[in-house]
């Protein structure tokens, strides 16, 4: 593929990574792409890099249009290395080149590289750089999602270049939101926010309100990852204030595992007390879905029931491991509770149960526990427990509304 135009005088020149699969513990079904955009005018600039294996791709798109050699301008919207891995390359070839960032990126590309003889210049939001018929804007996004991050606005073109906000970890042969499935573009994103950006919430609804502010228009959105927001951008950016804001479906999620199958037995009770109560669930065993999946959907739906073995007077290990990665993503706006069975002593389902408090999400209790094997009278239990808690989840969840 070579650069393409995405606004005249403005190319995506990145790289489409089709076989990953992992991105640092997040599996990526659909694979991703690194996105990074070459602008030519009096002083051609590049905006972001590759993730470094994949930098001749970007030389060769590059070369399509100048020789890299040319490039007078480089701006670091964020120093993780799948975008800023491949900068000693470029600075390499370019000895004119002068880079842009904020004062944490330019302390991040110290850590990263030898920047010695390095020409780097810091920039704060409302900074503005002139390279001839366009000019870039600043604006600086700490936290979404590192302390580095930034945004770059083309001025003329109504452009926004935003680092990983709005991205999606999705691999196309097309680059824009109306070349591909919708359905399919809203599952990406849902499943990047709720991965990657979950903790951020109250930033992203502070940060688009400070975009708004500055009364910046804006007709297309470019991120890092993923399709540009070209036909509707505003559609992202509404996803993004609905999920910040902790919309939810009406639904439970049941996430559990099993050692010999008698949580597993207990789950289906619940589930069965839950679709009585006219209520929609899900169910993931955590042993046979990626933890990146089951994030996901406990993101989408408001209850989370949790299904835990006691195995040494604690949480089963995959569950205790979910209950972890779901607290450094500091979930808000769901309601949650726990069963599980036991042998010789309980613990799991008492300790899951003080971890979802830990997190301040709202807690049923008491959990709903069975000794060893579940029979007819412990199966009725759980059918009870199944109602009541989808009840809960419906009285909590018109709160939202």
């Amino acid at each position: 593929m070579k650069a393409k135009q995405i606004k005249p005088g403005i190319y995506w020149v990145g790289a489409i990574d089709w076989n990953v699969r992992d991105f640092h513990g997040y599996v990526t079904p659909r694979g991703t792409t690194y996105n990074n955009f070459l602008i030519m005018d009096r002083k051609i600039a590049l905006v972001d890099t590759v993730k470094r294996e994949f930098a001749d791709v970007m030389f060769d798109r590059i070369r399509c249009l100048t020789e890299p050699e040319k490039i007078e301008v480089g701006i670091i919207n964020h120093i993780e290395l799948d975008h800023a891995g491949s900068w000693d390359l470029v600075v390499e070839r370019c000895e004119n080149i002068t880079l842009y960032a904020t004062e944490r990126g330019k302390q991040g590309l110290e850590r990263h590289f030898d920047t010695t003889g390095w020409d780097i210049q810091t920039v704060k939001t409302g900074d503005t750089l002139k390279l001839g018929e366009k000019t870039l804007m600043f604006i600086e996004t700490p936290m979404l999602h590192w302390p580095d991050s930034m945004m770059t606005y083309v001025k003329e073109d109504r452009l926004l270049i935003s680092q990983d906000a709005f991205g999606q970890h999705f691999a196309q042969a097309v680059l824009f939101d109306d070349l591909v499935p919708q359905e399919t573009l809203e599952d990406a994103v849902i499943d990047y926010y709720a991965n990657i950006l979950m903790p951020f919430g109250r930033l992203i609804k502070a940060k688009i309100a400070e975009l708004q502010k500055l009364g910046l228009e804006i007709d297309m959105i470019a991120p890092d990852h993923g399709v540009i927001w070209r036909k509707n951008p505003e559609k992202v950016i509404n996803m993004y204030l609905d999920m910040a804001n902790g919309k939810a479906e009406e639904g439970i999620v049941i996430v559990y595992d099993t050692m010999w199958h008698s949580t597993e037995k207990m789950s289906r009770a619940v589930l069965d007390g839950i679709l009585d109560e006219g209520m929609y669930a899900e169910v993931i065993k955590l042993r046979e879905t990626p933890m990146s999946v089951a994030i996901k959907q406990f993101w989408k739906y408001r209850g989370l029931l949790v299904g835990t073995p006691t195995l040494n007077n604690v949480m089963f290990p995959t569950v205790a491991e979910f209950l972890q990665h779901l607290r450094g993503l500091r979930p808000s706006n769901r309601i949650a509770g726990a069963f599980g069975s036991y042998g010789w002593g309980g613990g799991g389902v008492r300790e899951a149960l003080q971890v979802l408090k830990s997190m301040k999400l709202e807690v049923v209790e008491p959990g709903y526990e069975v000794n060893y094997r579940p029979d007819k009278k412990d199966y009725e239990q759980g059918y009870d427990f199944g109602r009541m808690f989808a009840q809960k989840v419906r009285e909590y969840h018109s709160r939202f509304k």
